[in-house]
């Protein structure tokens, strides 16, 4: 049986760009040898598409940049790969399937999704629509509250109305209360998110949010444990037991995930199996509303004093580090990480067979 050849797009211009370094490291790292050849294509902070001809342990330095070799996808369906392009001369590389393993913005928000789209490559995970909506915030919240899903009160400010800021204090501190949450509603791995408890911390966070996107979500503060689960599925879609996180910090920001050991995670959390049953439920019912395809990571509160179930949040590309919690969820299943990425190829082809309709 001949090997699939596989292109793992890594790296990109969003302020995820370490995180999916290290994402496409595991992800490269696991996939068999046996099936599949594959060909990691990085993209650079500013924009540039480079093939990665190193050693898969240096993926994450950034030393080589300046000796790879330039290449693209193509829009083109008569090229259906990379065009790699050295000198003057190019050549074109056939590939089979794509996995954009790319967080936040023009990766994990439908752009690169459409690329490939117009390309017509099979690629892994959520599609245009799906990758857009679920990569805003304030879209993902209202598709939620039109299936019943409980959230924690939401309002939103955009950068233009930032002239009018003493009006919407008044309606921030009158609907929302401290503490609050402030978010940019296009980014993740907690990027840009703040704790605010007063009018001047709310000014700064709005500002600070601001750096990531022209639009901010100021979320009611909800005392509980945070959890996750991960779903897998195009249309008959499962779902993993819950995990829990435990913070070494105030709340679960980009250095609590990623630079501080004290963080911790919980798999299985120790939570009421009808609990654990409804969380698995509502991930699917808020996947499929979504019209999500292949994986998502979604997380939610369960509220201290009520033990509600209060949805948080959907990742369609979530971290593949050796810390994530996405493969983690699976591997307490019993599916190892070289499974699930065989079970994720898969899903992209029938995903791909079942929209080729003329």
């Amino acid at each position: 049986m001949s090997k699939k050849v596989v292109a793992v797009l890594f790296g990109g211009q969003s302020s995820e760009h370490e995180i999916s370094k290290k994402s496409a490291f595991t992800i490269i790292s696991n996939l068999s040898k046996d099936k599949y050849s594959v060909i990691p294509i990085y993209i650079s902070k500013d924009g540039q598409w480079k093939i990665y001809d190193g050693p898969i342990e240096n993926i994450c330095n950034t030393e080589w940049e300046a000796y790879s070799t330039n290449a693209i996808i193509s829009p083109d369906v008569s090229h259906k790969g990379i065009i790699r392009i050295v000198g003057d001369k190019i050549k074109i590389m056939p590939i089979d399937v794509v996995i954009p393993v790319l967080h936040g913005k023009w990766g994990e928000d439908g752009t690169i999704q459409g690329l490939l789209e117009l390309a017509k490559i099979p690629y892994v995970g959520c599609g245009v629509l799906s990758s857009a909506v679920c990569m805003d915030k304030l879209y993902t919240k209202i598709i939620a509250n039109s299936i019943g899903i409980e959230q924690a009160n939401y309002k939103v400010v955009y950068k233009y109305e930032i002239e009018n800021i003493n009006s919407i204090y008044k309606d921030i501190e009158k609907e929302i209360g401290y503490p609050c949450f402030i978010k940019p509603a296009n980014a993740g791995s907690s990027k840009g998110i703040s704790k605010a408890n007063n009018k001047q911390e709310l000014l700064d966070a709005i500002n600070n949010a601001l750096l990531y996107d022209i639009k901010v979500i100021i979320e009611q503060n909800i005392n509980g444990r945070e959890v996750e689960c991960a779903v897998l599925g195009n249309y008959d879609v499962k779902a993993t037991n819950v995990g829990e996180v435990l913070s070494a910090l105030e709340f679960y920001d980009y250095d609590a995930k990623y630079n501080n050991p004290e963080s911790k995670t919980v798999i299985p959390a120790n939570i009421e199996e009808s609990i654990s049953k409804e969380i698995q439920e509502k991930a699917i019912k808020i996947f499929k509303a979504l019209d999500g395809r292949g994986l998502s990571r979604v997380d939610f509160f369960i509220e201290n004093d009520t033990n509600k179930v209060i949805f948080n949040e959907i990742n369609t590309f979530p971290g593949f580090t050796s810390i994530s919690m996405y493969h983690m969820l699976w591997k307490n299943k019993g599916i190892l990480l070289p499974e699930l990425l065989d079970n994720l190829i898969e899903l992209a082809f029938e995903d791909f067979n079942n929209k080729s309709v003329e």
